[in-house]
């Protein structure tokens, strides 16, 4: 029988990543949108050609990988940009995650995906569990995490679905402001509720 797709997404420093691991730790399979976005501009695949073919050699780095500093750079100040650049990465993005969770063989498998809903690449899920934290809790662990300042983490959040909206789409909502221990706990509860779910609704 095939898996059904559950959601799980939620703001930088929310600790999606840590609930995906326990996730993981029970055997689902499980599928990153950040790791398919990477995986699509990958030397020798077609995105990366077309990517160089339009914005020039300079996205690149010297040994061939793309320079994501430097596309950065040019789509951040061009919306235009950004959206051709959306428009050829999007479909290849849904097509990659796609392919995987076909393969998966868990019960039910998970998309993690940080713009879940911006994207539309909840169309692709059947359930959605939102990982929320408090604002403050975000900042504070991601500035943690990737030594950014607050203002910078502020604008990432800015940038990103707000939690109202988030949880708006929510079937499913782990606030995830305990220990690790406690996260734990909640993953195996889900997880033991997800196995009696057919399709992923009650």
């Amino acid at each position: 029988m095939k898996p059904w797709i559950l959601g799980l997404t939620g703001g930088i420093g929310s600790g999606k990543s840590a609930v995906a691991q326990c996730f993981i730790e029970h055997g689902v399979h499980l599928i990153d949108a950040d790791h398919a976005a990477r995986w699509v501009v990958e030397p020798g695949r077609p995105a990366l050609a077309k990517i160089v073919e339009h914005f020039g050699a300079g996205v690149l780095q010297a040994d061939g990988q793309l320079n994501r500093a430097a596309l950065r750079e040019l789509i951040f100040k061009d919306a235009q940009q950004r959206r051709w650049l959306e428009a050829l990465l999007h479909p290849l993005i849904g097509q990659e995650i796609v392919e995987y969770l076909a393969k998966a063989e868990s019960p039910y498998a998970i998309l993690v995906s940080p713009l879940l809903v911006e994207s539309g690449q909840s169309k692709l899920t059947q359930r959605i569990l939102v990982v929320d934290a408090s604002e403050n809790l975000q900042i504070e662990r991601t500035m943690q995490r990737d030594q950014s300042s607050a203002a910078q983490v502020q604008a990432i959040l800015d940038a990103q679905a707000s939690r109202e909206a988030r949880l708006k789409y929510a079937d499913d909502v782990l606030v995830n402001d305990r220990d690790l221990a406690w996260l734990r706990d909640e993953v195996a509860r889900l997880h033991n509720f997800y196995l009696t779910l057919k399709g992923g609704q009650p």
